[in-house]
């Protein structure tokens, strides 16, 4: 008996091991040990917070106004009246059928398929011719 045989075995146990722990290790990740979050030193009060929204909001509200200063003094300086974009612009509507996907992963799994076919006959081939 080879020692090649022997240990086939030994090689799919370890295989089959690795595959298994790479498939259970993320999913150990989900069972937390804590279920409620401790506090961190960056919490903030509910005044801190409510601050905090209104300095955004005051901030998104100048970002905006801005923008739309940028864009009326950009509309009078050429004179013309430009698409927003979407079908206005010209662009096709959104379709959502997946019909390259399922052909391109069906003709994917036929050679993959016809590869493996053709493999297991020429070893079958050299086992009869020796």
């Amino acid at each position: 008996m080879s020692r090649r045989l022997t240990l086939r075995p030994l090689r799919i146990a370890v295989l089959t091991g690795v595959a298994a722990g790479a498939l259970l290790v993320p999913a150990t990740a989900a069972f937390a040990t804590d279920p409620t979050p401790a506090p961190g030193a960056s919490d903030l009060t509910p005044a801190d917070k409510e601050a905090l929204a209104k300095k955004k909001a005051e901030d998104a509200r100048t970002l905006k106004d801005d923008a739309a200063k940028k864009a009326e003094a950009a509309k009078a300086a050429s004179g013309k009246d430009y698409p927003r974009g979407g079908v206005a612009a010209g662009e096709a509507p959104a379709q959502d059928d997946n019909t390259g996907t399922l052909i391109g992963s069906a003709t994917g799994a036929l050679l993959l398929a016809g590869a493996g076919t053709y493999v297991l006959r020429r070893r079958t081939a050299a086992r009869r011719d020796g």
